[in-house]
């Protein structure tokens, strides 16, 4: 029997826990849908979804935030997709999650997605907290204590670099991202200098022969500092051409790479295969998909060794189940990702199923100031390199809707910014 048919299984013991849960109780339906939208006072684009139910004070929090379109998300899920999840039954997960899917005929974009997810996870949110219990038991329960989690490092020369790793290991962190300079660091052009077109782009450039020379010596210079205890991570951001990627791998292979992240764009993710047949670091993948025509013949043909979606971005909790049930089969990991504009909503919802699956790898830190535990409580906790929920029923978390709405998103910045690198000549480099 495949491991989708025990998660399968798995679900309908879930089920079963529920209806007795529940028994007695009257139907439930979808009563409103709300929108909030918030930058928390930090300059956060998020946001969240409140599903309030007939039953009163019975409501569900899910996160629909994209850091990039956040007001077509916000318009989207109120002009169209509240409207027709009012009236209906908040216990059919799996159908309401498809009848969205297929709703507005295209699938799997970007802000598609977001507002499914934000449903998703409010859903489960609702039928954990009426079955009285956190939604990893609602699942089928714990199979780890706690959820580890990677840090980031970055500096802008390799001692630098050494000592944010240091400092995260006496924390009790045991994985840790290194960048030098950010995304791209360790491979970038000073402005102005190279050789440049006439009245060209001045700005910092990037050159991949340079980072392909760089970013080895800087590992080789960390596990000559830091040993073999640490588990590295290192993120490319898929700057690099598939010949230069290919090599990158190879020459990445002697310093026990935990993972590299994002080698290549999704557009070149064929040549997966051929990094597989020359190397073993291990690759991690998904930051940017939408679609499991993208992720899917990555895991089956195992030619990844993480796949990094966000939750909030493939469908919420039911997707990510869904595709680590995939995982497992093919003896791939999931690496939640999470990056600076993830909220706590989305975090939470990653921790739960993270707690409930074998495939788990590991998932991305993120830490909220002291100001978002005050107006998201039941933010989680990051402690000693794991991620630790409260135990609360549902999700574990709420919102002041009224605090939320008074710190209102704020329009992106104009102009370019860090996705839009470019090289010597002015092009665009990936992503």
């Amino acid at each position: 029997m495949l491991r989708r048919d025990f998660t399968r299984a798995a679900l309908l013991i879930a089920a079963e826990r529920y209806a007795r849960a529940a028994k007695g109780l009257a139907p439930l339906k979808i009563a409103e849908v709300r929108v909030i939208p918030t930058s928390a006072g930090h300059h956060y684009q998020w946001v969240f979804v409140k599903i309030l139910t007939s039953e009163p004070g019975l409501y569900g929090i899910g996160s629909a935030s994209n850091v990039h379109n956040a007001a077509a998300v916000v318009t989207a899920i109120r002009e169209n997709y509240a409207k027709f999840w009012t009236g209906k039954d908040p216990d059919r997960i799996e159908d309401l999650w498809q009848s969205t899917n297929v709703r507005t005929y295209w699938r799997n974009s970007a802000i598609q997605n977001n507002a499914l997810s934000a449903l998703d996870m409010a859903l489960w949110d609702i039928k954990a907290k009426r079955a009285g219990m956190p939604l990893y038991d609602l699942l089928g329960g714990k199979v780890r204590d706690a959820v580890a989690i990677y840090a980031h490092a970055d500096g802008r020369d390799r001692d630098e670099v050494v000592d944010n790793v240091r400092k995260y290991m006496e924390e009790g962190y045991r994985h840790v991202r290194a960048q030098m300079g950010g995304y791209g660091g360790g491979g970038m052009i000073a402005p102005g200098k190279g050789s440049r077109p006439r009245d060209g782009f001045q700005g910092p450039a990037f050159d991949e022969d340079v980072y392909l020379n760089e970013i080895p010596k800087l590992f080789d210079y960390l596990r000559a500092k830091l040993g073999a205890e640490v588990k590295l991570l290192h993120d490319v951001h898929e700057h690099l051409t598939p010949t230069a990627a290919v090599e990158f791998a190879k020459r990445m292979e002697p310093y026990r790479m935990f993972f590299v992240e994002d080698i290549l764009p999704p557009e070149q993710i064929d040549w997966f295969r051929r990094i597989k047949q020359v190397s073993t670091t291990p690759m991690a993948m998904g930051e940017i998909f939408t679609s499991p025509r993208e992720y899917a013949p990555l895991i089956s043909e195992r030619v990844i060794d993480f796949v990094r979606c966000r939750v909030s971005q493939v469908g919420g909790v039911t997707a990510a189940r869904k595709i680590a049930a995939l995982c497992e089969d093919f003896g791939v990991r999931t690496a939640w990702q999470e990056g600076g504009d993830n909220d706590p909503v989305n975090q939470l919802a990653a921790y739960h199923v993270d707690l409930t699956i074998p495939a788990f790898g590991i998932q991305e830190e993120n830490h909220f100031p002291a100001s978002v535990h005050e107006l998201m409580p039941g933010t989680c906790e990051l402690r000693g390199g794991y991620l630790y929920g409260n135990g609360q029923p549902g999700l574990g978390v709420d919102i002041d809707e009224k605090a939320a709405l008074k710190l209102p998103l704020e329009p992106m910045p104009p102009g370019d910014n860090w996705t839009t690198v470019r090289g010597m000549d002015g092009a665009i480099v990936n992503p």
